[in-house]
């Protein structure tokens, strides 16, 4: 039979209340709408208790709070994100990093009835130029700010929305885009790939760029493919899941999960071209020989892609790779380039990412049908497709036209 809990003077206390035997105090437990533990404290009892009713009334109706005139962006974001039920775990842990990085202990402390577009605005340059942060990055944190704001708007505790326009400002006044994804040139690839295949230290990373060059995949569907994904017989890989790498809201330290794709779109089959079938092999023969791969990530197993502490490479480690190589390789070719007399051919700065654009604009290059290449790609909007494809053929146009100098007479 359960005990029951009382304090120093023998009263009996309720669920969640406790007297600390350090300075005295009361102290309520209780979890907000996210999970989180929270307390709160008294001298006596008997404001504990007062203290337990208004908090109870809060969560029973937390327009009271707003009504009072008390409610900080803090308060509406938690609220917000606690009705956002049906979030995927790594979209609602990067939404709590990013609010809790940038603005929970700055500008989220701010009054939200008191907040003017102007506050909005002045908070966003501040981001953009003491914090030095990309658009892109800022523009995650607007579609978190935005609709919190909205929600304020939509239980009538603020008439208009602070946050409206203010990104369009923000473009236009500093002059930003979003920032382009570029392809690496024909030169830039072959000279990437070259590096990494007669280098002594990185040439056990050619197989997998060989993958991500001839494939599209995203990163985390390349590092997902396990040995049934592939089907040698009709050379086609399926694309039916990915492996996300995320940290978790409260520690931060990072997981790894199996996703399914967020669209239809995102499920698709791939053919093998002749370099990525040798590729699969090489390392179906490395993993023979050094022992299969037997890590499990939520029930999966027998992955393609294993380093050599016998684990998945995580997205973060294929990235930084990148950067080594890229930083070895310029340094040898301007070396090289000063020797021959010539101009270097240097590799920019890159990600993974950048790796499925590059194969997108290679595939737009010798592809005219838009339905193929969107089906490859695995793009929901054929806007996206068609983005690329106006890209890699803008390029091609000069090209298109000396061919056709050569041969057409105009007169």
């Amino acid at each position: 039979m359960a005990t029951t809990r009382k304090d120093l003077r023998g009263r009996t206390l309720r669920k969640g209340e406790m007297q600390r035997s350090s300075d005295k105090r009361y102290a309520y437990s209780y979890k907000d709408p996210l999970g989180r533990r929270r307390y709160i404290y008294a001298k006596d009892l008997v404001t504990l208790r007062e203290k337990e009713a208004r908090l109870m009334k809060d969560q029973l109706d937390g327009l009271d709070v707003y009504v009072a005139g008390k409610a900080t962006v803090n308060f509406v974001f938690d609220r917000y994100m606690s009705i956002k039920t049906n979030l995927r775990q790594t979209t609602r842990s990067n939404y709590l990093y990013m609010y809790g990085r940038f603005v929970r202990d700055t500008f989220g402390k701010k009054n939200i009835a008191a907040i003017k577009y102007s506050d909005v605005l002045q908070f966003y340059n501040y981001l953009l130029e003491k914090q030095k942060l990309q658009i892109n990055t800022l523009e995650s944190i607007h579609t978190l700010l935005h609709p919190t704001f909205q929600l304020a708007v939509r239980d009538e505790i603020i008439r208009q929305n602070p946050a409206d326009g203010v990104m369009a400002e923000v473009k236009k006044a500093s002059e930003l885009a979003k920032g382009t994804r570029h392809a690496l040139t024909i030169a830039q690839q072959r000279a990437f790939m070259e590096h990494i295949a007669n280098h002594p230290v990185f040439h056990h990373w050619w197989p997998m760029f060989t993958i991500l060059l001839g494939t599209g995949c995203r990163i985390g569907e390349a590092l997902g493919l396990r040995w049934e994904d592939l089907d040698y017989e009709k050379r086609t890989i399926s694309i039916n899941h990915s492996l996300t790498y995320y940290p978790t809201a409260e520690e931060r330290s990072s997981v790894m999960h199996i996703s399914r794709p967020k669209t239809e779109s995102g499920v698709r089959t791939i053919p093998m071209l002749d370099s990525v079938k040798d590729a699969f092999e090489m390392l179906y023969e490395e993993q023979k020989e050094n022992g299969w791969s037997d890590v499990e990530i939520d029930g999966m197993s027998g992955f393609v892609f294993c380093n050599r502490f016998g684990n998945v490479p995580n997205p973060q480690s294929v990235n930084r790779a990148i950067k080594r190589i890229v930083a070895d390789y310029n340094a040898s070719e301007e070396v090289n380039a000063r020797k021959e007399r010539r101009e270097p051919v240097l590799l920019p700065d890159f990600s993974a990412h950048h790796l499925r654009h590059t194969f997108c604009t290679r595939l737009c290059e010798n592809e005219t049908n838009l339905k193929v290449i969107q089906s490859v790609m695995g793009h929901k909007d054929i806007k996206t497709t068609m983005d690329v494809y106006a890209e890699a053929t803008e390029e091609k146009k000069q090209e298109s036209f000396e061919r056709l100098a050569a041969t057409l007479d105009v007169f």
